[in-house]
């Protein structure tokens, strides 16, 4: 072999180590997360979804970035559930750690607090656990939210299932915090609007540990339904001091809470009929890619369900994301077009924006029956009937 051959080759080589080096690179993919503070025991619910995800990627020879697989990297930095604080990670993560990708935290004052770093760098980013009329005033471009559980929309929903089910009254006990206050602020015309009488009307603080009071109260009234606009910690409360004082109402609904496992592995069958909202089920055979989920999740978590409401939804902004950048790379003029414009296939089925909200997956609720979360509204997308407690 001529020298000026084996310099070539020597040349092609170090060309070809380079392009494999670099195609090996990891995918930095940022975010905050409340591993502490006043969400940190729903934020789990979350983190495991971006654990599956990326592990699942991985195994499948890395995330594909417009053709080349690259292994996924995260890096997270703990926010105490400080709105703030998040905020300033996400700009941390874009001028300093210099990632790729952005996934979103969790909750909604966190969501809009992002939002603003977001558009500052132009920097895409596909949102999951939050729904606020607030985040509307978004400018689109930046930030999408591929759930539909807005405040307005799931009272009016709400209302309907109320309807069907011929709910002539109704109790409302609400927490103090933005998103039960926000749903207790459309909920309570559209119920006076539909003629339903609202006997009891309270609100409680976060902390709240004894709803003696008002369950008792709620049971005096002997009302149809029991409406519960809940965070996790109060559901269970809530469940645990109804058993006691007896609450037998018809229709009993929890905002947030019942979608977490462990929230049937306590309460067993007394949780059976307890509706709560939710857009997801792996029943549902419209969406062939639910049950393969389903069945990778408890595979990793030990037989552990997803939360049907916080996992399954940023579980849906990571296939956006990935199906994105499959086509975008990391491009961010380009993702931001595709995110915007195209339709996306997910665990929930097809989604598609329409500014920054998802323009096709219904306000939907689920309830327990015989230990499993069943989708009974709307009745397009439902898994079985409404059940009465």
């Amino acid at each position: 072999m001529s020298k000026k051959i084996k310099i070539m080759v020597a040349a092609f080589a170090l060309i070809m180590f380079g392009f494999t080096a670099q195609a090996a690179d990891p995918v930095r993919i940022g975010y905050s997360i409340a591993k502490t503070g006043l969400f940190s025991k729903a934020a789990p619910s979350q983190i495991s979804a971006y654990e599956l995800w990326a592990e699942l990627v991985n195994k499948a020879g890395g995330l594909n970035i417009a053709g080349i697989k690259r292994p996924i990297k995260l890096i997270w930095y703990d926010d105490e559930s400080n709105p703030t604080k998040s905020a300033q990670i996400y700009e941390k993560l874009i001028t300093q750690d210099k990632v790729d990708l952005l996934i979103a935290p969790w909750g909604t004052p966190h969501h809009l607090n992002v939002a603003g770093v977001v558009q500052k760098y132009k920097f895409p980013m596909v949102g999951n656990t939050a729904a606020s009329v607030a985040v509307r005033q978004i400018k689109p471009g930046n930030i999408w939210f591929p759930t539909p559980m807005f405040p307005d929309k799931v009272a009016a929903e709400l209302v309907k299932l109320l309807q069907a089910n011929g709910v002539k009254s109704a109790a409302v006990i609400s927490n103090v915090l933005p998103f039960s206050s926000e749903n207790r602020q459309y909920l309570l015309p559209a119920l006076k609007k539909a003629g339903i009488a609202v006997k009891v009307n309270e609100q409680y603080p976060p902390d709240v540990k004894d709803m003696t009071t008002m369950l008792t109260a709620i049971k005096q009234a002997k009302v149809d339904a029991v409406i519960g606009l809940a965070y996790p910690a109060d559901s269970f409360l809530y469940m645990g001091q109804a058993k006691g004082i007896g609450i037998s109402a018809p229709f009993q609904f929890l905002l947030v809470g019942p979608t977490i496992d462990a929230f049937g592995k306590a309460f067993g069958k007394f949780a059976d009929g307890i509706v709560t909202m939710g857009h997801w089920s792996p029943a549902q055979k419209a969406w062939p890619r639910a049950k393969p989920f389903f069945k990778a999740y408890k595979a990793k978590y030990k037989g552990m369900n997803p939360d049907y409401l916080d996992t399954a939804i940023a579980y849906m902004s990571l296939e956006i994301l990935e199906q994105a950048v499959a086509k975008a790379g990391l491009d961010k003029n380009k993702l931001r077009q595709v995110i915007s414009s195209d339709t996306f296939d997910t665990i929930n089925g097809p989604v598609k924006f329409k500014g920054i909200e998802n323009a096709i997956t219904p306000v939907a609720f689920l309830q327990q029956q015989a230990g499993q979360m069943e989708l009974i509204w709307p009745k397009k997308i439902a898994t079985s009937k409404f059940m009465k407690r």
